[in-house]
This record gives structure tokens, C-alpha cells and sequence, in this order.
């Protein structure tokens, strides 16, 4: 089958190939065909060693696609079923998942460790013969692939599956972090920096809670534009920020501040414009050797929240479920997040897209 491979950590770009097998289904795995795979930041963040990730390794998290087969033990799912990709599933009887928290679930970090593809070429392209990995234990840059059953969620009829894909991620983690991790009050203000995918699903959780204000912060001109038509309600560059902050909150600083780009710079910047007692959300996915520095006295005297959401902060399947019920209701729009369709030969295209800023989401069609 075909899937595009990222052979080594750095590398700019993938190696689509028609060799790569998906290994299985054994007992408690699916198989899953896959139909659309939305283009993430964080498989960028995975290809140039941001994020961990062993290689050689096939991107995409963010999909949805058919059951083929089941293994042994898999009850609630049957070839045929319409699904989309969970990549952080939970196992439902750790700690975190006894208390509510199932974000912070470790079974699908774990699942990652394992190799869940192989290249079955000749021998004659790099590779062949090799065991290749699924990023973050996935790997939807594949017409097929084998998880957990736990990692494919059954969707209703109605759900287009290059919807379900973005619900699968990036809706999922930008709403979640509006709606769940920070709780934005209605009447509130807030910043949101960086407006991809996921900023721009934060911008659309902070409307959806009833915010008053709601500034977005982008370097590239056309995803200001867009955070505009999701509901922000002005939009500036970095460097507009600070008169933002005094135009809109009499220099007190904002309610809610989002993080939605992964930086210790951007990170610092959001946490600067956060009125004292508000909160700073961070959403963006960091490196692990890039460090974000406080003194004790502000951190004290500030009193400000800092609240890291991972994977929009809350149990996922209901994220999942409430993100349908706004986008049924008309209070959220996801078609519109897409903006570039390529084949999954068209991989290399996504990722230039991506990196240069024109994309909110890519997606890829399989």
C-alpha cells in the first residue's frame, strides 16, 4: 500500500512509497482504511525533532477513514463502521482515568513505542525490509493503518470524514482549550497567539463561551483575515499586541491569553499581555530544551493562572461529541478550516503550505 515515510529526524520532506505494509490487526487492534488526514503542526514539530518521535516513522494523527478488520477481544466495532483516529485513546482504569482526566491517559504514549508498519520493498530503496513506526502510535499518511481499538471512534452518518479528521486533533484541542481548560467566561477578553488550525478553533471555543473581545495575534496576513471570519474581533501582528492590550483593556492586560504556537518567546509574550488574576493558557506543543522563565516575584505577585492544556484538556470523547453538536448546530465552523485538498502524493505540497503560513488545514485525501 502507499504511505509517505519520514526516513531520518530533520528531513524536509517525506517519501511517499508503495511498500509500506500496515502490521496486523492482532489481539485488540483494527484495521483501518483511511479516507482524509488532516496536515497537523505537530507532525512538522515530529519530522524536525521538536517532538520525540523514533524514525523511520509515518506521520498523521488527525483521520478518519473505515474498519477492514478486527483482532481477537475487539467488541464495538466491526468492518464497515465509519470512525475517526483518536491518538491519545484511553485505557480507563489508570489513575488519571479514575480521577476524570483521561488527556492524561499514558496507553497511547505507550502504544507509540511500537512499530505498526513495515517496508516490504526489494531492497533497493532505503528502507526496505524495516520496521516504521506511527506517529503517536498512528500514522495516517497511509491508505491503511492498525491501532488500538481504542483509537478508532465510531462517527455518526452525517459527519463528512475530512470534518471527523479535524475533530480528531486540532478542533478537538483549540475548543477544548477555550471551553474546557480555560473555561472562558462570557464577557471576557481574550488573546489568542498563533492562528492555525488549532488557534483558529480556539478563537471559535472563546466565541462559542460568550467573549466580548477577542484579539488574535498572527505574523501572516491571511491568517489574521481569517481569524476574523471565525469570530475574532480584531487582529493584529506580534508586534500590535502591546497597543491591542492598551486599546482594548485600559492596559490592564487581557482575561485569557492562549498560547497556540509552542515557543518560550510566545509563550513569555502571552503571559505579558494576561491582566494580573487572568489566565494563560498554553496550547502549542514546545521543544523540550527550550525553557520558559519566570521570576519568583511576578509569578507570586501576579497572581496570574498558567494552565498547559493537552489535547484540549478534558475527556476526549465528549469533546469529540460536543464539537459535532456545535458544528450540527451551525455555532462552529470546521468545513471552512480547510482551505488546501492534495492527494496523499500531494504530502510534500501540504507541508510546503503549512510552513509558509497559506494553509489553516490541508487535507489529504486518500
Amino acid at each position: 500500500m502507499r504511505a509517505a515515510v519520514q526516513h531520518e529526524t530533520g528531513r524536509p520532506e517525506l517519501d511517499v512509497r508503495d511498500d509500506v505494509e500496515a502490521v496486523g490487526p492482532g489481539p485488540g487492534k483494527v484495521r483501518l482504511r483511511m479516507r482524509a488526514t488532516g496536515l497537523c503542526h505537530s507532525d512538522l514539530s515530529a519530522m524536525n525533532g521538536v517532538l520525540p518521535q523514533p524514525v523511520p516513522f509515518v506521520p498523521g494523527h488527525e483521520g478518519a477513514g473505515e474498519v477492514v478488520e478486527t483482532g481477537e477481544g475487539v467488541t464495538g466495532l466491526r468492518p464497515g463502521d465509519r470512525v475517526m483516529v483518536c491518538w491519545l485513546p484511553s485505557c480507563g482504569g489508570c489513575p488519571a482515568c479514575k480521577r476524570g482526566q483521561t488527556q492524561l491517559c499514558l496507553a497511547g504514549f505507550m502504544a507509540a513505542g511500537t512499530p505498526n508498519f513495515r517496508m516490504s520493498g526489494s531492497g533497493s530503496e532505503p528502507g526496505s525490509g524495516t520496521d516504521v513506526f506511527g506517529f503517536a502510535g498512528t500514522g495516517t499518511f497511509a491508505e491503511e493503518v492498525v491501532v488500538g481499538a481504542g483509537c478508532a471512534v465510531p462517527i455518526p452518518d452525517d459527519l463528512p470524514y475530512d470534518i471527523a479528521a479535524l475533530i480528531g486533533c486540532g478542533v478537538t484541542t483549540g475548543l477544548g482549550a477555550a471551553l474546557n481548560t480555560a473555561d472562558v467566561a462570557a464577557g471576557s477578553s481574550v488573546a489568542v497567539i498563533g492562528c492555525g488550525g488549532v488557534g483558529i478553533c480556539a478563537v471559535q471555543g472563546a466565541r462559542a463561551a460568550g467573549a466580548a473581545q477577542i484579539v488574535a495575534v498572527d505574523p501572516v496576513a491571511s491568517r489574521r483575515e481569517a481569524a476574523l471570519r471565525f469570530g475574532a474581533t480584531e487582529a493584529v501582528p506580534p508586534d500590535a499586541l502591546a497597543d491591542a492590550r492598551a486599546r482594548i483593556t485600559g492596559g490592564e492586560g487581557f482575561d485569557y491569553a492562549f498560547e497556540v504556537v509552542g515557543t518560550s518567546a510566545t509563550a513569555r509574550a502571552a503571559y505579558d499581555a494576561t491582566r494580573r488574576g487572568g489566565t494563560l493558557c498554553v496550547v502549542g506543543a514546545g521543544a523540550m530544551d527550550d525553557l520558559f522563565q519566570l521570576n519568583m516575584f511576578e509569578l507570586f505577585f501576579d497572581e496570574k493562572r498558567i494552565l498547559p492544556s493537552l489535547y484540549g484538556g478534558g475527556d476526549v470523547r465528549r469533546s469529540y461529541e460536543r464539537a459535532i453538536g456545535l458544528w450540527r448546530a451551525g455555532r462552529i465552523d470546521l468545513a471552512g478550516l480547510i482551505t488546501h485538498r492534495v492527494p496523499l502524493s500531494g504530502v510534500n505540497e501540504a507541508l510546503a503550505q503549512m510552513r509558509t503560513g497559506e494553509a489553516l488545514r490541508t487535507c489529504i485525501e486518500i
